[in-house]
């Protein structure tokens, strides 16, 4: 079996990587931690020029057709330089509502995938404390909205957004258009310099065209796993890179300190925790661009990218000691970019329980599932 990435992935990969890498130097990053922007417009720029912006977007609306592989490998890149742009969400986002938006949301997708506006998504509600707290109330002609979506990445820069609503006791992916006047939004930043939103909906009224299909939800949550787990992969493997750096470089006792036996322990570590999470989740992306069911696939992934994050994370800053909590010095952004994500993911002991959950009722991981199908094919 041939587990290399074909020529056009690697060239998507290398391009993905010399662009993330030419911006995002240290010295940027100090800068644009004070500038205030929401995100690197500029490099958001470059990503529309090189079409990295609309990887995972349908051929007709206008984008590349790609799968999670090829997404994963621009994430990947993202996540090492710590590129503050939307490119994840902005194509799932418009993925999702070329697979099951219909007619309707086809204009969306459209300019979604020429650069013409920001789209974004937020599927917090499924394992934050609060839940859901967006409920539709049925209308004549339609749903009206009521209640509250909590931190909305780039809300206040996107034209529109999918987000979750209960509908009839039920999570729904809603269409809602971020300029209506019944949306107030109360501005934030995350510890990493993300910017995001609070919305607080007050009777928004929505056609029933701009309710997705329960499918819907099922399609897009594991890709965001996968999304999360790209990103928290690059960011690992930076901070591995240059501590492994710092360590050959620092001297104590008239020696590198990575000569020490408890440092090269810790570091060899983190690199097991590294691999465990590529090869995690280099299969999720391979099942869901072979439209394989990966339900215990994305939990585990996900739980994996927490675990990776975590334990990496503060492996780093321990092995820089004092230098690791110096704003002048980069390792401690690794650090807010890794906890954001587990974050975003959940955090491991909220996904621990849904595998724990989802195993209570599948007792074979699948693979029964996918034998009876091949040998049905």
């Amino acid at each position: 079996m041939d587990f290399e990435f074909n020529e056009d992935q690697r060239a998507i990969a290398e391009m993905a990587g010399s662009l993330m890498r030419d911006y995002c130097t240290d010295e940027r990053l100090r800068e644009w931690d004070l500038s205030g922007e929401p995100y690197m417009q500029g490099l958001w720029a470059g990503c529309v020029e090189t079409g990295l912006h609309a990887l995972a977007i349908a051929e007709s609306a206008g984008g590349s057709g790609l799968g999670m592989t090829e997404l994963m490998q621009v994430l990947d890149a993202q996540g090492g330089a710590l590129a503050q742009v939307p490119l994840w969400r902005h194509q799932l986002a418009a993925a999702t509502l070329a697979e099951f938006g219909g007619a309707a949301a086809a204009p969306w997708v459209e300019r979604a995938a020429a650069g013409e506006c920001l789209l974004t998504l937020g599927l917090d509600g499924l394992h934050n404390v609060r839940g859901i707290e967006l409920l539709a109330h049925p209308q004549a002609d339609g749903w009206q909205l009521q209640g509250r979506v909590s931190a909305l990445p780039l809300a206040e820069q996107s034209a529109a957004a999918l987000v979750l609503a209960k509908v009839q006791g039920q999570p729904r992916l809603v269409r809602v258009e971020l300029d209506d006047p019944g949306i107030s939004k109360t501005p934030g930043v995350m510890t990493h310099g993300e910017a995001h939103a609070d919305l607080q909906f007050n009777g928004v009224r929505l056609d029933n065209r701009q309710l997705l299909p329960e499918a819907a939800l099922d399609w897009l949550a594991p890709r965001t796993i996968a999304a999360l787990a790209a990103l928290q992969l690059g960011v690992s493997a930076e901070q591995v890179r240059r501590t492994v750096a710092y360590v050959s470089e620092r001297q104590q006792f008239d020696r590198s300190i990575g000569s020490f036996q408890a440092v090269q322990m810790t570091m060899a570590d983190t690199h097991v925790q590294l691999e465990v999470l590529r090869s995690t989740l280099w299969q999720l992306c391979y099942r869901l661009d072979a439209g394989l069911p990966s339900p215990s696939e994305a939990l585990a992934t996900a739980f994996l990218a927490c675990e990776a994050g975590h334990r990496i994370g503060h492996a780093a800053q321990h092995v820089h000691g004092g230098i690791g909590v110096d704003l002048t010095y980069p390792i401690h952004r690794f650090l807010y970019w890794s906890r954001a994500l587990s974050s975003a993911l959940g955090g491991s002991s909220v996904i621990l329980e849904r595998l724990g959950d989802w195993l209570s009722d599948n007792d074979s991981l699948g693979w029964k599932y996918d034998l009876e199908e091949h040998q049905a094919l």
